[in-house]
């Protein structure tokens, strides 16, 4: 995947990495990720709860602040929105393309953009595809980025079909 992801990067392709993906996205980015986070002095437990029932393991209950002026600020606006959070690892030095979108309020790097990409190209720590039909944060998400694959295929096709 690390290729595939400097490829759509350089291509302007647009991204959307969930999860292990904006870890991925950071590493070959050039940055780095630190394990076991929970275990950092004063991290909150990023982890899903123990359960068999897999709302209670993606229940949405953590906050984090979305930075003024990013890309997720244009799709939820700047301040709080709630997310899900099943994660034990996460960024530790962020990739010199990559700017920081959110964070958790233990400081955790919730999401990240490539600083001046050609198309969207965001990764997320969190899971909206799990609520994305009942959550109106998690389907903000895939609108935004339906919206660039859309313009992404206008302009390679030449039509202008984008995002109507």
């Amino acid at each position: 995947t690390l290729p595939l992801i400097r490829k759509a990067v350089e291509r302007g392709v647009p991204l959307l990495a969930i999860c292990r993906g904006i870890q991925e996205m950071n590493v070959a980015l050039g940055g780095t990720l630190a394990t076991e986070i929970q275990e950092r002095e004063g991290s909150l437990d990023h982890r899903a709860p123990a359960s068999d029932n897999q709302d209670e393991r993606f229940a949405i209950r953590q906050s984090i602040s979305i930075k003024p002026g990013t890309c997720l600020a244009g799709v939820f606006g700047a301040g709080d929105i709630m997310v899900n959070s099943v994660h034990r690892q996460a960024i530790d030095r962020l990739g010199p393309k990559l700017q920081i979108e959110a964070v958790a309020t233990d400081g955790t790097v919730e999401a990240v953009s490539v600083r001046d990409a050609r198309a969207f190209a965001v990764g997320v720590q969190w899971h909206p595809e799990y609520w994305v039909k009942s959550d109106s944060v998690s389907a903000r998400i895939f609108r935004a980025f339906g919206d660039a694959v859309r313009l992404h295929a206008a302009a390679k096709s030449g039509t202008r079909a984008a995002a109507e």
